[in-house]
Parts: C-alpha cells; sequence; structure tokens
C-alpha cells in the first residue's frame, strides 16, 4: 500500500543547535528542511514549499521580518504559514510579526510538547482547508475536475491566450447510447462506465497545461492550451479509440464496450470571441457527430447565417 505523503516543515536559523532540538522534536512526524540565513530559507522555501515555515527573527544579514516580507511578495510562497521562533518576548515585536502575516509564535526557550503541539494543530487545519478545497474541486463519482473548476480554468487560460494569441481548442465528449447502457447494465455500471471514460480521458491528454472535467450526466470536456484545429482533432480521435478499446468489467458477464461523440471547437480568442460561443460550438460539432452516426468526431464548422 502506498505511504501517505508527509507534510513538511522548513526551519530557519542561524544556530544549528536550535535546528538540531526543533528537527529532534519534529523529525518523525514530518519531512525537515534546513536553513541557517534567509537567503537560502527564500531559496529552500520557492523550491519544496513546506507546509509550515520555523523562521528565527534574529539572523545576520537578513533577519525573520525581512525573510517574511520577501515570502509574503512571492506568489509560490505567499501563502505559506509562517512561525516565528524567537527569544524576543515583547508586544511590539510580536505586532509587528503579525502584522506582516505570521500565522504564531514560539518563544526560546522553547518546550518541545508546545512546539509538537503547535505544529499539529497548524497542519491539521491545513489538511483540512485543503481537503475542502479539493472536494470544490473534483467530481467525487469519476475522480476528474467537476464543472465548476473547468469553468475557473477557462477563464483564466482564455486571457492568457488572448494576450498571447494563442490558440485554444475544447473537446465536448459524450457517452453514446448511455440510457440504453444504464437501463441494460443498471446504475451501478453506468457509474463503471463514467469512470472507465473519465480515466480514459485522462490517460489520452499527456500535457499538464490541459484540463478534463466532467461537465455534467455522461458529458465530459477537455480544454488545450496552444493547440490549433489540427492538433485538437489528433487528440479528440485518440480519446475516441481508447474508450472505445477499454474494457469495463462487468461481474457475472463478459466485460462491455462504449463509445463515445466527440465535438472540437478551435479558436485563438479576441474582443469579438465569447467563451459562450466557444463552448457553443464544440456543443454543435458533438451534435453532428451524433446525428450523422455516433462514434466519432466532428470539428465546428461556422455557418453564415
Amino acid at each position: 500500500m502506498e505511504k501517505m505523503k508527509k507534510n513538511s516543515v522548513l526551519i530557519v536559523d542561524d544556530e544549528s543547535t536550535s535546528i538540531i532540538a526543533l528537527t529532534h522534536i519534529l523529525g518523525h512526524d514530518y519531512t525537515i528542511y534546513a536553513a541557517t540565513d534567509g537567503m537560502e530559507a527564500l531559496e529552500v522555501a520557492q523550491e519544496h514549499l513546506p507546509d509550515i515555515i520555523l523562521l528565527d527573527i534574529i539572523m545576520d544579514k537578513m533577519d525573520g521580518y525581512e525573510v517574511l516580507s520577501l515570502l509574503k511578495s512571492n506568489s509560490k510562497t505567499e501563502n505559506i504559514p509562517v512561525i516565528f521562533i524567537t527569544g524576543l518576548g515583547n508586544n511590539e515585536d510580536e505586532e509587528r510579526g503579525l502584522d506582516l502575516g505570521a500565522a504564531d509564535y514560539i518563544t526560546k526557550p522553547f518546550s518541545p510538547a508546545v512546539v509538537k503541539l503547535r505544529i499539529r494543530n497548524l497542519i491539521n487545519m491545513l489538511n483540512m482547508i485543503d481537503t475542502i478545497k479539493q472536494l470544490s474541486e473534483i467530481d467525487q463519482l469519476t475522480g476528474i475536475y467537476n464543472r465548476r473548476f473547468f469553468e475557473h480554468q477557462l477563464n483564466i487560460l482564455w486571457e492568457h491566450a488572448k494576450r498571447g494569441q494563442i490558440p485554444l481548442s475544447i473537446c465536448m465528449i459524450d457517452i453514446d447510447d448511455f440510457k440504453i447502457y444504464n437501463d441494460s447494465y443498471g446504475h451501478l455500471q453506468g457509474d463503471e462506465a463514467l469512470q472507465s471514460v473519465a480515466k480514459s480521458i485522462k490517460k489520452t491528454l499527456k500535457r499538464s497545461v490541459d484540463v478534463v472535467a466532467r461537465w455534467g450526466g455522461e458529458e465530459f470536456i477537455a480544454l488545450l492550451l496552444d493547440a490549433d484545429i489540427c492538433g485538437a482533432l489528433s487528440v479528440a480521435e485518440k480519446i475516441r479509440k481508447n474508450v472505445e478499446k477499454d474494457l469495463i468489467p462487468y461481474v457475472g458477464s463478459k466485460a462491455a464496450h462504449i463509445t463515445v461523440s466527440v465535438g472540437v471547437n478551435t479558436l485563438t480568442p479576441t474582443q469579438e470571441h465569447t467563451i459562450h460561443d466557444f463552448i457553443s460550438g464544440a456543443d454543435n460539432a458533438l451534435y453532428t457527430a451524433k446525428r450523422t452516426g455516433k462514434n466519432k468526431v466532428c470539428k465546428y464548422e461556422k455557418t453564415d447565417s
């Protein structure tokens, strides 16, 4: 069974004794990274993106306040919670750190039990927030993105493509005769079919910039950045073939096959285009694929009205 990935902590202190002590306290439960000055801390934070940073305030060259400010000004590290580990104990120091965005304070000399509890409580909260975020983005049946997340990503990539004049392609994918399949094999087997199609689509899309989601019911959608019509049609055809050849396990019977129809639309966004029309074009192409035989790929052909 695959082990769950440990949460990670970056310890930043110019005193090696403090790093050793904190590593001894936390090393069993968390992956530990260490840095002995501010510049090294910034580099390690960007490279490893730890879940929490324990940051000493009094350090040579760059103090903890400056390190925290630089962390918060970087989009990659701005959301990493920082806990100050410090011998400074007056209210002004604590207020300054909190004003800069510190999550908490632990004063030296620190109690191992207090350090463990503070870190554990914050990690538990972060993990809970991450779980909630995933639930809001993921379709629970198929494990791919849901429509809400897709629409959010489409808005971002649409603006990116518009600025850079980059072609954007969309594939609308629908399972053929899904109602008949459901009626023949039952709704639980229908769920198996939806999961199988989602896996087939996901394994076909190799690039990290491509986004696939469940659009609703038995319909899926894929967004391809920097893909012209030839590239998009090629991807769509691979999706169609992969779905067709994949077997869907069925208890007490031979494995079943299903097919999909795909509608493709490609454009380079301008001020005259809208996202609604972009999606509608793919939907129209999907309708053509369904109407002309199913288990096929069709591209959107704009007609003069």
